[in-house]
């Protein structure tokens, strides 16, 4: 079958069996926890002599669709902020009462994604996926998840982590929507084929880039529940008894090694040699390519006293950026000053006349956060050509991926490096959004996953800054594993005591917000930063209501708060810690750094660790 013809006649076929009528096949026994939320399944049952706890996602059947009221509802089959909320607790009764050593918690994924409501995000839908991720690396418990039909971004991956991950011949899980891959990569919504080429969703795909390590056989008819219950329960007591002869603490450690595969199919035969004699890279700053930078070929000296404030004489050439205007398509919504481009770049792109912030690259923010001259780029050649086969980049990629190299200082959209800030040395990994708006894509994860490994080697503060758009659509899946890659990767880092702080920009958004960068020991944010896993633009498009000003820094840093008066409902999560200017940014991280040199001037002093202290620049490099 075409990929179309499986995706709307199997995939997402009205009658396709739901998690509930597995769940009541294969466990005889199954006793409901009454979860509260249509979207949502938690109970108990008994299979191959053990208990099973089960937490399901479930699609609406067609007999919920009874009046208007019901058809117009736009959140069927996504879990909530609540919804997510009860999972997130009942692990964490798991792990308060482990480890369980003669049970299995199962997972059954089939939704379209996590809700995308105003409800949702204004608590904290992002962090909750991020913390799910977290919870699923530590629960002890032996774990199975099954992709039952369709596995929707972040939504999906929150409960798919698992020891042994399954899917179904016909299903099929995705990064986006096929319909919004389409809109994004061909500019056109009707190309749904060829999106889902480009997504690699299928199950044959999920197995090629170990997404899953198993393929449950599908049924000939679609709509064959007892045929499908059938074949889930055969591979489950299998897969049951296969776990229950393994350690716990083996399987548990086996995660975080998982994580560290996804995306990396072909490391190349020098990939491990070569990032090892990489020397650090002395950044040499530059203005952003995508700048629109104004003077006047003619000479001619520029007075206008109504564009900069107060009268301002520019000198005869002088580059200038006008407010408003940064872009060659900018929208024109800021003061329209004329502004000196020295001191814009000075300012952190933030206009002197009316405020309006130009989104930073992350050159932007190593002036904003390094020491001068302490910034040495880390890893700086790896590219997806070093992770991933030839015939997995497919001709759209190629051209896209030309096009950001003309847009950044940088190779890719993460930037990883080590620096001083205010003497302190880091590690820093910060998106570009100037190279393909900051997205999450397999060099992304695999760089992350590096610059943890350098700042556990050196026992130096990880500081990152997410300003992305979320993962990348022209990998495919496997760029949606990026969520799970990165929170592992800060799990080993959270195991180890070493500090991580997550600084989020504008914008703050997808698998980069639900993933590492809800996960900061300290959560910052830049003033009016939009913080959300789905952006506004997309949620209008799908018909909900959009209130943007809850899911701006300035709004959740209040609604935070609430995350200590309601720790049964939020449990872990924390939200953002405090809201600081670009120009303040570096002085709040340097006091959490400096706290951090206190504690450990406190400690035993341990063979083999170096203090951790203010250093100058010429003892940093020789550390290396």
């Amino acid at each position: 079958m075409a990929l179309i013809d499986i995706f709307k006649n199997r995939t997402r076929h009205p009658f396709r069996p739901r998690a509930s009528d597995i769940v009541q096949r294969v466990f005889a026994d199954f006793r409901d926890y009454q979860a509260e939320g249509e979207n949502l399944i938690l109970g108990e049952g008994h299979l191959a002599e053990r208990r099973v706890y089960v937490v399901g996602q479930q699609k609406p059947k067609p007999e919920k669709f009874r009046s208007a009221e019901d058809v117009s509802k736009l959140n069927w089959g996504m879990l909530t902020a609540d919804e997510h909320s009860q999972v997130l607790a009942f692990l964490r009764r798991l792990s308060d009462t482990g480890p369980h050593e003669d049970a299995v918690l199962l997972s059954i994924v089939d939704t379209y994604g996590a809700d995308i409501s105003m409800e949702s995000a204004s608590h904290l839908q992002a962090f909750f996926i991020a913390h799910l991720l977290r919870a699923y690396i530590n629960v002890p418990i032996r774990t199975v998840s099954i992709v039952l039909g369709e596995g929707g971004s972040g939504g999906a991956i929150a409960l798919q982590v698992a020891d042994r991950r399954a899917a179904v011949e016909d299903a099929m899980y995705a990064t986006a929507p096929p319909e919004s891959v389409a809109a994004i990569i061909f500019r056109d919504p009707a190309r749904i084929d060829d999106a889902l080429a480009v997504s690699k969703s299928t199950a044959k795909h999920l197995k090629h880039f170990k997404v899953v390590d198993t393929l449950i056989p599908q049924t000939k008819s679609v709509m064959d529940t007892d045929g499908l219950a059938e074949n889930i329960g055969v591979y489950l007591e299998k897969t049951i008894k296969d776990l229950m002869r393994r350690r716990l603490d083996k399987l548990m450690e086996k995660r975080l090694e998982t994580a560290d595969e996804l995306g990396v199919l072909d490391r190349g035969k020098f990939f491990e040699i070569k990032r090892f004699i990489e020397r650090p890279l002395k950044h040499l700053y530059k203005p952003p390519a995508q700048l629109k930078i104004i003077s006047d070929p003619s000479g001619a000296t520029i007075h206008l006293d109504d564009t900069y404030g107060d009268g301002t004489v520019f000198e005869p050439g002088q580059p200038l950026v006008r407010c408003g205007h940064e872009e060659e398509h900018a929208k024109g919504d800021g003061c329209g000053a004329l502004i000196p481009l020295e001191d814009y770049l000075k300012n952190f792109q933030i206009c002197p006349n009316c405020g309006k912030r130009h989104v930073l690259d992350a050159a932007g923010w190593i002036s904003a956060l390094a020491d001068p001259s302490s910034f040495h780029e880390l890893f700086r050649n790896m590219t997806v050509f070093d992770l991933l086969p030839e015939e997995d980049l497919h001709d759209y990629y190629r051209d896209f991926l030309e096009k950001q190299k003309k847009r950044s200082s940088f190779n890719e959209s993460l930037v990883t490096a080590h620096a001083t800030v205010h003497g302190y040395p880091a590690v820093l990994a910060l998106s570009d959004f100037a190279f393909a708006g900051g997205s999450m894509g397999v060099v992304f994860g695999e760089k992350f996953r590096l610059a943890v490994e350098y700042s556990l080697r050196k026992k130096w503060p990880l500081i990152s800054v997410c300003c992305s758009g979320g993962a990348r659509l022209y990998e495919g899946i496997v760029a949606l594993m990026q969520m799970y890659k990165t929170v592992a990767s800060l799990e080993r880092l959270k195991r180890a005591g070493v500090p991580y702080i997550s600084i989020l920009a504008d914008p703050a958004t997808g698998g980069a917000i639900a993933s590492y960068a809800a996960l900061g020991d300290i959560c910052l944010a830049e003033p009016g930063a939009l913080v959300i896993f789905t952006g506004p633009r997309v949620m209008k498009a799908r018909g909900f209501a959009v209130e943007e000003d809850k899911v701006r820094s300035d709004s959740l840093v209040i609604s935070s708060a609430d995350t200590y008066r309601q720790e049964d409902y939020y449990g872990d999560i924390r939200g953002i810690q405090e809201v600081v200017p670009r120009h303040e940014m570096k002085r709040a991280v340097a006091r959490y750094l400096e706290l951090y040199a206190r504690v450990r001037a406190g400690e035993p002093k341990k063979k083999g660790v170096r203090p951790y202290k203010r250093r100058t620049q010429n003892s940093l490099e020789n550390s290396d």
